[in-house]
């Protein structure tokens, strides 16, 4: 199998996988958008996204995993496309659990600086009133 048609395999089974998940996103943007909230790591561009979508480029691990865990596929069958499907791989040990919510120092300053002003404005509401019952308990 050649590169090329890995690519276009991955494109495929991310568009594949969106679909059974019943992620209706309208566009690269949005996709971009929704899973750099979810990711730890660097952002992705509106671009890459499309290139993803379009089967011309692939992801690396880091991202492939952050795909999977939100579309709730295994990122082996992502990536490579087997049979391995995440209904039949085993549960995750509490120590994998564990790992999946570490989080970086400097992960939520950096999303929460890639929100518009009026989801920003949201968050530190939201905080606010978390604190508030925080403070009443």
């Amino acid at each position: 199998m050649t590169l090329a048609d890995e690519k276009q395999g991955f494109g495929k089974r991310l568009k594949e996988a969106m679909r059974k998940a019943r992620i209706h996103a309208s566009g690269p943007t949005q996709i971009a958008r929704e899973f750099n909230l979810r990711h730890q790591g660097d952002s992705v561009s509106t671009q890459a996204v499309r290139k993803w979508l379009a089967g011309t480029a692939l992801p690396s691990q880091d991202k492939v995993r952050t795909l999977a865990l939100w579309l709730d596929v295994s990122a082996h069958w992502l990536r490579f496309g087997d049979t391995e499907r995440k209904e039949e791989r085993q549960p995750p040990t509490a120590r994998q659990e564990a790992a999946s919510y570490r989080l970086d120092h400097g992960w939520p300053s950096k999303k929460f600086e890639s929100l518009n002003d009026t989801h920003k404005r949201m968050v530190l509401e939201i905080v606010h009133a978390l604190l508030r019952l925080e403070g009443k308990q």
